[in-house]
């Protein structure tokens, strides 16, 4: 029997693949709910590419992934959640689909038919292009290396589809279908006069403007006739020799049959300066949707709105929304369809709303627009906000210089990405930055007064337009430019103004007007207002991806100044932030997005949240680090041999990945073993993204050699048992003071206003490093045997190492919100005062209703407090006569605490010794 919905109250994110499918979530569920999820929260359940291990690569929007158990173990799941009262949470792609292979129907269609295909318009692509080579087709860059050499080589064959009497090319796993207008040649190679007739019919295809619905009646003969006659399967084939492109004769003939299709085969590296389509960043298999257009957003969402229906989604997650052509167009249409299905839902499944999160990375001083009507975003602003806490400011120059004299790179974060965008620009990017200038010259030409500005001089202020931008994009309107984008602009636009010389500052100031600086609606309807439409569309979805790959994909490869600054959503030119910020942002988000996810790890993330959080004490103890890494560039020298080894840089960034995710009890071969694998692995990939000595499209494999066995010798050879065993002290000396600032950091996210976000297996420890390492198979098993035992906070302490205590904070604190939901979800957010010697280390804030108060208190920057204790826990007596000023006139004096009981004195105020008595965070309850 089912139990009424809950009401959202934690979720819980699960990934799923073929090695964890629904059923197997389906098993977990009372472990889930015991644990206090309200909401599972699943990545992408839509069809996507075999083998997918994030579902982001979706291939059949209409059809839920086979893989996973298809609709029937979605069925089941939904079954077991509502059992609990609980609710699903859906993750869905709008922005692109899985494109290249043999796997997407549209796809495959788009490039049978080019323009004339019903999916046409589904993706979004440039067929005007000023390149004469494509003349209205498509790239296809999915060669392994040029046109001509594959060809040479004979490996795009053709290949006959009998069953549905359809011709291809084939290269590895890719499909390229030939235009049945083009098959006549095909057929009369076969040399079978019961083909002649079909091979004139299709040679007159383009006579006809039914052409598409011809042939498929035309190919659909054709597959009788080769039933009927097997051998004339053979004998076609056997017509396929004549295009052996491995032989003269064949070349010329293959080279003329592909010359006819709406796509134009190419190598793989011609997509950085040659694409015109838009992709997912710079994926070449990912190809980006129009879903603004109303038969796009119907038909990618038709199964996704089924499903809500039908009461078996309860709440939806946009996947990169700053891809959309018009988020906020999109969010609100998607708002409006979603809650016009609340009546048909089935009872036991109403809920007041739907809630909508986005995928947004904010900037550092911008702000998720309300007028979306969404509920807020997945929460990697909070992770920031939680990480720039856990900071002390006063190790920044001390770790700056660090880096500085140990890499010879800047400590200025600010400047690599200016160098990183450059770099992306003229790189992986050039394409869409070229598509950008020529639609920007064709809005200069179309006005007299700004016809002579040249492409020369249009690419120039561009690019310094673009490598300024301080956020991830602006959201035109028909009124252009927002208010708050203005501002945004404005900073990119004095970024560029030094950048450039004065001549070309004219050039600036019409691509400021261009950009949305006049109203698009005080225009006619006609050529120059859609061009203005389409440049203002492309260059907010150029500005997007540039952000993405020169920041996280470039640049938190290259900067260590500390790698716990460096993740999703993170701003590391800000180092650190006082409480009182943590306070504002706290209260700004529970007066404007009271349900926002507040998430500290994610399938995206690049460092596990107890990583970030052990690394951050360093930031404390900044002058002791610094001596330590001297001591390991004197050891490691021996290390090094060769005239090719490790960059300073680039050993220093791998002392820190070691150190953030050093095993606890790491010992014995086996498990050094392991461990140096999963280095190996974030090595490789942290090589290639930061592009300094090696990357995706060029390895160097000599240097990769060189970091790869220098990290053999650190981890298991014996020459480097002196540096291994003075990291794993570094290490295991910072463990504990880690350890509680994850505690602080998974009780902050469990009371401040919002809904926490708990991604599969952190209630144990989580030190893990970038995908795919942070998406290895969780031991649930052990999790749910340490749920079912009952230990004292004592024991816990004393083998923190085993996880236990961070999932019974976990639980006991998302239960208790399952009690008292609404002093959580509805509860005033109060700071409350700190005052004492140690007034520094602590954050304290209450949540309050009319009939309920809570206390919150964590420490902060813990080094000091702890010293060398190697428990997670500050012993009572080191807060001295650190007290919270209490503002509750008609408080009583006891507190009841989740671990330790507290009184407060007759002059309202509360004792860190007595509210901290038993563990290091607590939350104190007191019902009015």
């Amino acid at each position: 029997m089912s139990t009424p919905l809950k009401s959202l109250r934690a979720t819980q994110r699960l990934q799923f693949h073929k090695d964890f499918t629904l059923d197997d979530a389906t098993r977990l569920v009372p472990y889930f709910a015991s644990l206090g999820i309200s909401h599972i929260y699943a990545s992408p359940l839509l069809k996507a590419r075999a083998g997918s291990m994030h579902g982001y690569d979706v291939v059949d929007p209409r059809v839920i992934n086979p893989e996973l158990g298809g609709e029937p173990a979605l069925l089941r799941l939904v079954a077991a959640l509502r059992e609990h009262g609980m609710g699903l949470i859906l993750d869905i792609v709008s922005n692109h689909m899985a494109v290249g292979g043999n796997d997407n129907p549209w796809w495959l269609d788009l490039l049978e038919w080019g323009q004339r295909s019903p999916y046409a318009k589904f993706f979004d692509i440039q067929w005007n292009s000023p390149d004469p080579l494509l003349k209205g087709q498509l790239l296809l860059p999915f060669l392994s290396t040029d046109y001509g050499t594959v060809l040479q080589n004979g490996e795009v064959p053709l290949r006959f589809d009998a069953e549905n009497g359809s011709f291809h090319a084939e290269h590895y796993q890719h499909h390229f279908p030939i235009n049945p207008a083009t098959y006549a040649p095909l057929l009369k190679a076969a040399k079978r006069p019961e083909l002649e007739e079909l091979a004139q019919r299709f040679a007159e295809l383009d006579h006809y403007p039914q052409a598409y619905e011809r042939a498929r009646q035309a190919k659909a003969e054709l597959a009788e006739a080769v039933k009927a006659k097997p051998e004339l399967v053979k004998a076609v084939e056997q017509g396929l020799a004549d295009f052996d492109s491995s032989k003269p004769e064949g070349f010329d003939r293959l080279h003329r049959l592909l010359e006819q299709q709406d796509y134009r085969l190419a190598s793989w590296r011609t997509a950085g300066d040659d694409i015109n389509w838009r992709r997912f960043f710079d994926i070449n298999e990912l190809g980006g949707l129009k879903v603004e257009r109303s038969q796009v957003f119907e038909a990618t969402h038709g199964k996704i709105f089924e499903l809500i229906a039908k009461g078996l989604v309860d709440g939806l997650r946009i996947d990169h929304i700053d891809g959309l052509a018009d988020p906020r167009g999109y969010c609100r249409k998607l708002r409006r369809r979603v809650d016009s299905l609340m009546k048909l839902r089935p009872a036991g499944t109403e809920v007041d709303r739907l809630p909508i999160f986005v995928e947004k990375i904010l900037g550092p001083d911008e702000q998720l627009r309300t007028d979306w009507n969404v509920d807020g975003t997945t929460g990697y602003e909070f992770m920031n906000q939680v990480s720039l806490l856990q900071h002390d400011p006063k190790g920044e120059a001390v770790l700056g210089e660090l880096w500085s004299r140990v890499s010879g790179r800047t400590a200025d974060f600010n400047k690599e990405v200016l160098e990183a965008r450059d770099l992306v620009l003229h790189g992986t990017l050039a394409g869409d930055f070229e598509n950008l200038a020529q639609a920007l010259l064709q809005v200069s030409r179309s006005d007299v007064m700004t016809r002579d500005l040249t492409l020369g001089a249009i690419r120039r202020a561009l690019l310094a337009l673009v490598s300024n931008f301080p956020v991830y994009r602006t959201y035109l309107t028909a009124c252009g430019r927002s208010a708050e984008d203005e501002r945004f602009f404005q900073q990119a636009m004095d970024g560029a103004r030094e950048m450039l010389s004065e001549g070309d500052w004219p050039v600036l100031d019409s691509l400021k007007l261009w950009l949305g600086g006049e109203k698009l609606r005080d225009y006619p309807t006609g050529p120059l207002r859609e061009m203005r439409r389409k440049a203002g569309n492309r260059f907010q979805q150029l500005t997007s991806p540039v952000a993405a790959k020169s920041v996280e994909d470039t640049s938190f490869y290259r900067s260590a100044v500390l790698l716990s600054r460096n993740d999703v959503g993170f701003h590391p030119q800000h180092f650190s932030a006082p409480v009182e910020a943590f306070h504002q942002v706290s209260i700004e988000r529970h007066k404007s997005f009271p349900n926002n996810l507040l998430t500290t790890a994610t399938h995206d993330h690049k460092r596990g949240e107890d990583t970030r959080t052990r690394l951050a004490v360093l930031s404390e103890l900044a002058p002791w680090y610094a001596e330590q890494v001297e001591r390991w560039q004197q050891l490691s020298a021996p290390l090094k041999s060769g005239d090719t080894h490790i960059s300073p840089g680039d050993e220093l960034m791998l002392y820190q990945a070691i150190i953030g995710s050093w095993p606890l009890d790491l010992e014995g071969e086996p498990a050094f073993e392991a461990y140096a694998k999963r280095l190996t692995q974030w090595q490789e990939k942290a090589l290639r993204e930061a592009k300094l000595h090696s990357s995706w499209s060029a390895p160097n494999e000599a240097y990769e050699t060189a970091c790869r066995e220098f990290l053999q010798h650190v981890l298991l050879n014996a020459d480097g048992l002196a540096l291994r065993q003075s990291i794993g002290a570094t290490a295991n000396r910072i463990a504990a003071a880690g350890a509680l600032n994850s505690l602080a950091q998974t009780l902050l996210r469990m009371t401040a206003p919002g809904v926490p976000d708990l991604y599969q297996g952190t209630e144990f420890w989580d030190f893990s490093m970038v995908d795919p390492d942070n998406r290895r198979p969780v031991d649930y098993p052990a999790r749910e045997r340490a749920l079912q035992a009952s230990v004292p906070v004592a024991e816990l302490l004393n083998q923190w190492h085993d996880g236990r205590i961070k999932q019974a904070l976990v639980a006991q604190v998302l239960n208790l919100r399952n009690e008292h939901p609404a002093l959580f979800s509805e509860g005033e957010y109060q700071p409350l005062e700190v005052v004492g010697e140690k007034a520094d280390h602590v954050i304290a804030f209450a949540r309050v209703t009319k009939k309920m108060r809570a206390i919150v208190v964590v420490p902060r920057l813990p080094a000091e407090l702890l010293g060398t204790a190697q428990t997670p826990f500050i012993n009572a007596a080191n807060w001295g006569d650190t007290r919270i000023n209490l503002p509750f006139a008609d408080s009583h004096p006891n507190w009841k605490g989740l671990f330790s009981q507290a009184t407060v004195t007759s002059s309202k105020e509360m004792l860190l010794s007595a509210a901290l008595k038993e563990i290091s965070v607590n939350l104190l309850i007191q019902t009015l």
